[in-house]
Protein backbone atom coordinates (compact mmCIF):
# COMPACT_ATOMS: atom_id res chain seq x y z
CA UNK A 1 0.00 0.00 0.00
CA UNK A 2 1.60 3.22 -0.77
CA UNK A 3 0.68 5.66 1.95
CA UNK A 4 2.85 8.63 0.49
CA UNK A 5 -0.46 11.04 0.50
CA UNK A 6 -1.66 10.53 4.15
CA UNK A 7 -4.82 10.87 2.45
CA UNK A 8 -7.95 12.51 3.92
CA UNK A 9 -11.46 11.54 2.38
CA UNK A 10 -14.08 13.68 3.08
CA UNK A 11 -17.82 12.56 2.99
CA UNK A 12 -21.00 15.18 2.50
CA UNK A 13 -24.11 13.17 2.29
CA UNK A 14 -27.12 14.45 1.30
CA UNK A 15 -30.65 12.98 1.51
CA UNK A 16 -30.21 11.52 -2.30
CA UNK A 17 -26.46 12.32 -2.89
CA UNK A 18 -23.03 11.81 -1.29
CA UNK A 19 -20.29 14.38 -2.35
CA UNK A 20 -16.60 13.22 -1.68
CA UNK A 21 -13.41 14.59 -1.61
CA UNK A 22 -9.84 13.30 -0.93
CA UNK A 23 -7.26 15.41 0.12
CA UNK A 24 -3.57 15.57 1.06
CA UNK A 25 -1.34 17.79 3.12
CA UNK A 26 0.72 20.12 1.20
CA UNK A 27 2.06 22.15 3.67
CA UNK A 28 -0.22 24.95 4.80
CA UNK A 29 -3.35 23.69 3.57
CA UNK A 30 -4.90 20.91 2.50
CA UNK A 31 -4.66 19.56 -1.41
CA UNK A 32 -7.42 18.20 -3.62
CA UNK A 33 -6.62 14.71 -5.24
CA UNK A 34 -9.78 13.25 -6.21
CA UNK A 35 -13.53 14.18 -6.18
CA UNK A 36 -16.89 13.25 -6.95
CA UNK A 37 -20.58 12.67 -6.19
CA UNK A 38 -23.40 9.91 -6.16
CA UNK A 39 -26.38 11.81 -7.50
CA UNK A 40 -30.06 10.35 -7.76
CA UNK A 41 -29.27 7.66 -5.07
CA UNK A 42 -32.34 5.21 -5.12
CA UNK A 43 -33.37 6.84 -8.45
CA UNK A 44 -32.92 5.17 -11.78
CA UNK A 45 -31.28 8.26 -13.15
CA UNK A 46 -28.64 7.62 -10.30
CA UNK A 47 -25.27 8.42 -11.47
CA UNK A 48 -21.47 8.49 -9.79
CA UNK A 49 -18.80 11.08 -11.25
CA UNK A 50 -15.21 11.05 -10.02
CA UNK A 51 -13.00 13.54 -11.41
CA UNK A 52 -9.08 14.60 -10.66
CA UNK A 53 -8.07 17.79 -9.29
CA UNK A 54 -7.51 19.36 -13.37
CA UNK A 55 -11.48 18.38 -13.76
CA UNK A 56 -10.62 15.37 -15.84
CA UNK A 57 -13.17 12.83 -16.03
CA UNK A 58 -11.70 9.84 -14.50
CA UNK A 59 -15.20 8.05 -13.99
CA UNK A 60 -19.00 8.16 -15.00
CA UNK A 61 -21.27 5.76 -14.62
CA UNK A 62 -24.80 6.07 -14.96
CA UNK A 63 -26.28 3.32 -12.20
CA UNK A 64 -28.71 2.73 -10.19
CA UNK A 65 -27.61 3.66 -6.01
CA UNK A 66 -30.21 1.52 -3.95
CA UNK A 67 -28.51 3.26 -0.39
CA UNK A 68 -25.68 6.01 0.22
CA UNK A 69 -23.56 2.55 1.67
CA UNK A 70 -23.28 1.11 -1.57
CA UNK A 71 -22.53 4.25 -3.09
CA UNK A 72 -19.86 4.25 -0.80
CA UNK A 73 -18.36 0.91 -1.82
CA UNK A 74 -18.44 1.68 -5.52
CA UNK A 75 -16.00 5.07 -4.64
CA UNK A 76 -13.86 2.87 -1.92
CA UNK A 77 -13.13 0.93 -4.89
CA UNK A 78 -12.10 3.82 -6.91
CA UNK A 79 -10.42 5.22 -4.96
CA UNK A 80 -8.18 2.29 -4.27
CA UNK A 81 -8.04 1.92 -8.33
CA UNK A 82 -6.90 5.57 -8.50
CA UNK A 83 -5.15 6.52 -5.82
CA UNK A 84 -3.69 2.90 -4.56
CA UNK A 85 -4.04 3.63 -1.20
CA UNK A 86 -6.91 3.86 2.23
CA UNK A 87 -6.94 7.28 3.56
CA UNK A 88 -5.65 7.43 6.93
CA UNK A 89 -9.20 9.77 8.24
CA UNK A 90 -12.49 9.80 7.46
CA UNK A 91 -14.24 12.71 7.96
CA UNK A 92 -17.58 12.66 7.71
CA UNK A 93 -20.21 15.96 7.88
CA UNK A 94 -22.96 15.43 10.34
CA UNK A 95 -26.01 18.19 9.94
CA UNK A 96 -27.51 17.81 13.07
CA UNK A 97 -25.52 16.18 16.60
CA UNK A 98 -28.36 17.60 19.10
CA UNK A 99 -27.50 19.60 22.23
CA UNK A 100 -24.07 17.56 23.30
CA UNK A 101 -22.26 17.72 20.29
CA UNK A 102 -21.31 21.00 18.93
CA UNK A 103 -17.43 20.36 18.23
CA UNK A 104 -15.95 18.64 15.53
CA UNK A 105 -13.92 15.49 17.32
CA UNK A 106 -13.11 11.70 16.61
CA UNK A 107 -15.72 9.03 16.03
CA UNK A 108 -16.41 7.20 19.37
CA UNK A 109 -18.44 3.92 20.61
CA UNK A 110 -20.12 6.81 22.85
CA UNK A 111 -20.37 9.45 20.30
CA UNK A 112 -22.51 7.24 18.19
CA UNK A 113 -24.83 6.51 21.43
CA UNK A 114 -25.14 10.45 21.86
CA UNK A 115 -25.72 10.75 18.16
CA UNK A 116 -28.56 7.86 18.41
CA UNK A 117 -30.08 9.67 21.14
CA UNK A 118 -30.75 13.05 19.40
CA UNK A 119 -32.38 11.06 16.32
CA UNK A 120 -35.67 13.24 17.35
CA UNK A 121 -33.85 16.71 16.85
CA UNK A 122 -33.25 15.86 12.90
CA UNK A 123 -34.95 12.50 11.81
CA UNK A 124 -34.60 13.21 8.43
CA UNK A 125 -30.54 13.84 8.45
CA UNK A 126 -29.30 11.66 11.73
CA UNK A 127 -30.24 7.76 10.85
CA UNK A 128 -28.69 8.93 7.36
CA UNK A 129 -25.13 9.93 8.66
CA UNK A 130 -25.30 7.21 11.42
CA UNK A 131 -25.91 4.34 8.75
CA UNK A 132 -23.22 6.09 6.34
CA UNK A 133 -20.72 6.60 10.17
CA UNK A 134 -20.90 2.96 10.40
CA UNK A 135 -20.89 1.30 7.20
CA UNK A 136 -17.49 3.73 6.55
CA UNK A 137 -16.15 2.57 9.94
CA UNK A 138 -16.13 -1.09 8.09
CA UNK A 139 -15.05 -0.20 4.43
CA UNK A 140 -12.25 1.93 6.29
CA UNK A 141 -11.59 -0.27 9.35
CA UNK A 142 -7.95 1.30 9.84
CA UNK A 143 -8.75 4.46 9.18
CA UNK A 144 -9.67 7.53 11.89
CA UNK A 145 -12.98 8.80 11.28
CA UNK A 146 -14.10 12.26 12.80
CA UNK A 147 -17.53 13.93 13.01
CA UNK A 148 -17.89 17.83 11.46
CA UNK A 149 -20.60 19.16 12.60
CA UNK A 150 -22.71 21.85 10.61
CA UNK A 151 -23.94 23.55 13.74
CA UNK A 152 -20.21 24.11 15.51
CA UNK A 153 -19.85 27.22 13.78
CA UNK A 154 -22.97 28.99 15.06
CA UNK A 155 -22.01 27.94 19.09
CA UNK A 156 -20.97 31.64 19.26
CA UNK A 157 -24.68 32.76 18.99
CA UNK A 158 -25.50 34.88 21.90
CA UNK A 159 -28.74 33.74 24.47
CA UNK A 160 -30.97 36.80 22.21
CA UNK A 161 -29.94 34.87 19.03
CA UNK A 162 -29.90 30.97 20.24
CA UNK A 163 -32.74 31.07 22.79
CA UNK A 164 -36.46 30.31 21.40
CA UNK A 165 -39.53 32.10 22.66
CA UNK A 166 -40.30 29.78 24.37
CA UNK A 167 -40.48 28.02 28.40
CA UNK A 168 -36.87 28.25 29.20
CA UNK A 169 -36.98 24.72 30.48
CA UNK A 170 -36.97 23.95 26.70
CA UNK A 171 -33.88 25.29 25.93
CA UNK A 172 -33.01 22.97 28.94
CA UNK A 173 -33.80 20.22 26.84
CA UNK A 174 -32.04 21.23 23.55
CA UNK A 175 -34.31 23.23 22.13
CA UNK A 176 -32.63 26.39 20.70
CA UNK A 177 -31.17 27.52 17.70
CA UNK A 178 -28.79 25.85 16.17
CA UNK A 179 -27.99 26.97 12.81
CA UNK A 180 -26.74 24.88 9.82
CA UNK A 181 -24.26 25.27 6.70
CA UNK A 182 -21.44 26.09 9.05
CA UNK A 183 -18.94 24.28 7.30
CA UNK A 184 -19.68 26.23 4.43
CA UNK A 185 -19.36 29.40 6.94
CA UNK A 186 -16.80 28.41 8.14
CA UNK A 187 -14.84 27.44 4.78
CA UNK A 188 -16.04 31.18 4.03
CA UNK A 189 -14.29 32.79 6.81
CA UNK A 190 -10.91 31.13 5.84
CA UNK A 191 -10.99 31.74 2.46
CA UNK A 192 -11.37 35.55 3.13
CA UNK A 193 -8.84 35.73 6.21
CA UNK A 194 -7.54 38.97 7.10
CA UNK A 195 -9.41 40.76 4.17
CA UNK A 196 -13.03 39.52 6.71
CA UNK A 197 -14.53 42.78 7.35
CA UNK A 198 -15.94 43.59 10.80
CA UNK A 199 -19.78 43.25 9.95
CA UNK A 200 -20.45 40.56 7.22
CA UNK A 201 -23.67 39.08 5.47
CA UNK A 202 -23.19 34.82 4.33
CA UNK A 203 -25.76 33.79 1.84
CA UNK A 204 -25.88 30.20 1.40
CA UNK A 205 -28.33 29.70 -1.01
CA UNK A 206 -29.33 26.13 -2.59
CA UNK A 207 -32.39 23.59 -2.20
CA UNK A 208 -31.61 24.24 1.58
CA UNK A 209 -30.51 28.06 2.29
CA UNK A 210 -29.42 30.22 5.12
CA UNK A 211 -28.14 33.50 5.81
CA UNK A 212 -25.77 34.02 8.64
CA UNK A 213 -24.74 37.82 10.33
CA UNK A 214 -21.00 37.12 11.07
CA UNK A 215 -19.49 40.10 13.31
CA UNK A 216 -15.77 39.85 13.76
CA UNK A 217 -15.47 36.42 12.18
CA UNK A 218 -17.95 34.61 14.39
CA UNK A 219 -21.85 33.39 13.81
CA UNK A 220 -23.50 36.56 15.49
CA UNK A 221 -27.22 35.42 14.26
CA UNK A 222 -28.71 32.87 11.50
CA UNK A 223 -31.87 32.57 9.70
CA UNK A 224 -32.09 28.77 10.85
CA UNK A 225 -33.50 27.53 14.06
CA UNK A 226 -33.85 24.06 15.82
CA UNK A 227 -33.63 22.37 12.79
CA UNK A 228 -32.82 22.97 8.79
CA UNK A 229 -36.34 24.30 7.56
CA UNK A 230 -36.60 27.25 9.69
CA UNK A 231 -35.49 30.62 8.04
CA UNK A 232 -35.70 31.98 4.34
CA UNK A 233 -38.01 30.09 1.33
CA UNK A 234 -36.02 27.46 0.17
CA UNK A 235 -36.30 24.64 -2.61
CA UNK A 236 -38.70 22.78 -1.20
CA UNK A 237 -39.16 23.29 2.93
CA UNK A 238 -41.06 26.15 4.04
CA UNK A 239 -38.88 28.75 5.94
CA UNK A 240 -40.53 30.40 8.68
CA UNK A 241 -44.03 29.31 9.05
CA UNK A 242 -46.58 30.81 11.53
CA UNK A 243 -46.87 27.62 14.08
CA UNK A 244 -50.39 28.80 14.02
CA UNK A 245 -50.45 26.70 10.28
CA UNK A 246 -49.62 23.54 11.81
CA UNK A 247 -52.03 23.59 14.59
CA UNK A 248 -54.74 24.33 12.21
CA UNK A 249 -53.71 21.64 9.28
CA UNK A 250 -53.31 19.06 12.39
CA UNK A 251 -57.29 20.25 13.55
CA UNK A 252 -58.42 20.86 10.06
CA UNK A 253 -56.80 17.84 7.90
CA UNK A 254 -55.83 15.66 10.41
CA UNK A 255 -52.42 15.56 9.76
CA UNK A 256 -49.90 13.80 12.15
CA UNK A 257 -46.39 14.61 12.61
CA UNK A 258 -44.54 12.44 10.07
CA UNK A 259 -47.59 14.36 7.74
CA UNK A 260 -46.52 17.59 8.41
CA UNK A 261 -42.70 16.83 8.46
CA UNK A 262 -42.81 15.93 4.98
CA UNK A 263 -45.23 18.50 3.89
CA UNK A 264 -43.08 21.20 5.48
CA UNK A 265 -39.47 19.69 4.00
CA UNK A 266 -40.43 18.22 1.15
CA UNK A 267 -43.36 19.68 -0.67
CA UNK A 268 -43.23 23.73 0.40
CA UNK A 269 -41.41 26.19 -0.45
CA UNK A 270 -40.48 26.85 -4.06
CA UNK A 271 -41.83 23.18 -5.15
CA UNK A 272 -45.21 24.73 -3.39
CA UNK A 273 -45.49 28.29 -4.89
CA UNK A 274 -44.99 26.23 -8.16
CA UNK A 275 -47.02 23.38 -7.83
CA UNK A 276 -43.67 20.93 -7.74
CA UNK A 277 -41.05 22.62 -9.04
CA UNK A 278 -37.81 23.07 -6.93
CA UNK A 279 -35.12 23.99 -9.31
CA UNK A 280 -34.17 27.41 -9.62
CA UNK A 281 -33.03 27.13 -12.84
CA UNK A 282 -36.21 25.62 -14.25
CA UNK A 283 -37.77 28.08 -12.18
CA UNK A 284 -36.29 31.26 -14.39
CA UNK A 285 -36.78 29.28 -17.53
CA UNK A 286 -41.10 29.21 -16.79
CA UNK A 287 -40.55 32.65 -15.72
CA UNK A 288 -39.64 33.85 -18.79
CA UNK A 289 -42.45 32.03 -20.58
CA UNK A 290 -44.89 34.09 -18.56
CA UNK A 291 -45.18 31.27 -15.64
CA UNK A 292 -46.71 33.02 -13.02
CA UNK A 293 -46.67 30.60 -10.48
CA UNK A 294 -43.23 30.27 -11.26
CA UNK A 295 -42.62 33.98 -10.79
CA UNK A 296 -44.55 34.06 -8.13
CA UNK A 297 -41.80 31.36 -6.23
CA UNK A 298 -38.56 33.45 -7.44
CA UNK A 299 -40.18 36.23 -5.78
CA UNK A 300 -40.68 34.81 -2.72
CA UNK A 301 -37.57 33.75 -2.55
CA UNK A 302 -35.45 36.65 -2.92
CA UNK A 303 -37.84 38.63 -1.13
CA UNK A 304 -37.74 36.60 2.20
CA UNK A 305 -33.43 36.63 1.48
CA UNK A 306 -33.76 40.37 1.29
CA UNK A 307 -35.21 40.81 4.49
CA UNK A 308 -33.11 38.86 6.10
CA UNK A 309 -29.85 40.71 5.40
CA UNK A 310 -31.48 43.97 5.77
CA UNK A 311 -32.49 42.64 9.51
CA UNK A 312 -28.58 41.63 10.01
CA UNK A 313 -28.18 45.24 8.54
CA UNK A 314 -29.71 46.10 11.75
CA UNK A 315 -28.58 43.96 14.01
CA UNK A 316 -24.67 45.10 12.71
CA UNK A 317 -25.44 48.22 12.27
CA UNK A 318 -24.30 48.02 9.04
CA UNK A 319 -22.77 45.62 6.51
CA UNK A 320 -19.20 46.29 5.10
CA UNK A 321 -19.50 42.55 3.12
CA UNK A 322 -22.31 40.17 1.42
CA UNK A 323 -20.97 37.31 0.45
CA UNK A 324 -23.06 34.62 -1.66
CA UNK A 325 -22.45 30.87 -1.79
CA UNK A 326 -24.17 27.89 -2.74
CA UNK A 327 -25.61 26.46 -6.00
CA UNK A 328 -28.08 29.70 -6.61
CA UNK A 329 -26.01 31.59 -4.67
CA UNK A 330 -22.55 31.20 -6.90
CA UNK A 331 -24.15 31.01 -10.19
CA UNK A 332 -27.83 32.46 -10.82
CA UNK A 333 -27.09 36.37 -11.13
CA UNK A 334 -30.64 37.13 -12.00
CA UNK A 335 -31.53 35.93 -8.52
CA UNK A 336 -28.64 37.76 -6.42
CA UNK A 337 -29.81 40.81 -8.45
CA UNK A 338 -32.90 40.45 -7.16
CA UNK A 339 -32.24 39.66 -3.48
CA UNK A 340 -29.88 43.00 -3.76
CA UNK A 341 -32.71 45.11 -5.92
CA UNK A 342 -33.15 47.61 -2.42
CA UNK A 343 -30.53 47.05 -0.34
CA UNK A 344 -28.43 50.31 -1.78
CA UNK A 345 -29.67 52.05 1.31
CA UNK A 346 -27.72 50.00 4.00
CA UNK A 347 -24.65 50.70 1.92
CA UNK A 348 -24.55 47.55 -0.05
CA UNK A 349 -22.47 48.48 -3.25
CA UNK A 350 -21.41 46.17 -6.32
CA UNK A 351 -18.04 46.41 -4.47
CA UNK A 352 -19.43 45.29 -1.54
CA UNK A 353 -21.04 42.04 -2.91
CA UNK A 354 -18.96 38.89 -3.31
CA UNK A 355 -19.11 35.30 -4.21
CA UNK A 356 -17.10 32.69 -2.70
CA UNK A 357 -17.44 28.86 -3.92
CA UNK A 358 -18.52 26.57 -1.74
CA UNK A 359 -15.82 24.70 0.28
CA UNK A 360 -17.44 22.18 2.81
CA UNK A 361 -15.24 19.07 1.95
CA UNK A 362 -11.75 21.08 2.13
CA UNK A 363 -13.23 22.75 5.14
CA UNK A 364 -13.63 19.06 6.72
CA UNK A 365 -10.61 17.74 5.42
CA UNK A 366 -8.67 20.85 7.84
CA UNK A 367 -10.62 19.87 10.71
CA UNK A 368 -9.33 16.13 10.09
CA UNK A 369 -5.91 16.99 9.72
CA UNK A 370 -5.77 18.89 12.71
CA UNK A 371 -7.78 16.17 15.14
CA UNK A 372 -5.44 14.06 13.84
CA UNK A 373 -1.93 16.16 14.97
Amino acid sequence: MNASHNAILTLNSGSSSLKFGVFANSGNDEELLLSGSAQGIGRSDGTLHIQSTDGTTLLHREAVHESQPEALQTIAASLWDYLHEAPIAVGHRIVHGGPHLREHQRITSQLLQTLDAAVHFAPLHIPGALQLVRQSQETFSNATHIACFDTAFHRTMPPVAACLPLPSHYFDEGVMRYGFHGLSYESIVRHLGSSLPERTVMAHLGNGSSVTAVFRGKSLDTSMGLTPTGGVVMGTRTGDLDPGVLLYLMRKETLDADALETLVNRSSGLAGYSNGESDMRALLQRRATGDAAAALAIDAFCTSVRKTIGAYAALMKGIDLLVFTGGIGEHSDDVRSAICDGLEFVGLTSECIVIVPAQEELQIARHCRAILR
